[in-house]
């Protein structure tokens, strides 16, 4: 994932992280403030994750949640007939 779109998406999937991953404070993630290489080290601090496995984490629950919110504003084939 590039950075640039974790720090942009930082806003949307703050809350998330706390359900992802449980361990992490609020001021935790007031510390992240979106940076991708800090975040990473808080995975790595908390979790006991290599650098790499905690990019491919961030990662994997970006794309995740960002195909889940696509697929909630995406109209569903009976409202695309409606119109």
């Amino acid at each position: 994932m590039n950075k640039d779109i974790f720090e942009g998406k930082w806003k949307q999937i703050r809350g998330e992280t706390k359900a992802w991953w449980g361990k992490l404070t609020d001021d935790d993630l007031d510390r992240a403030a979106g940076k991708f290489e800090v975040f990473t080290g808080l995975l790595q601090e908390k979790y006991g994750y290599t650098r790499q496995y905690a990019s491919d984490e961030i990662d994997r629950r970006v794309t995740e949640y960002e195909t889940n919110m696509k697929s909630k504003t995406q109209p569903t084939a009976a409202v695309k007939r409606a119109k």
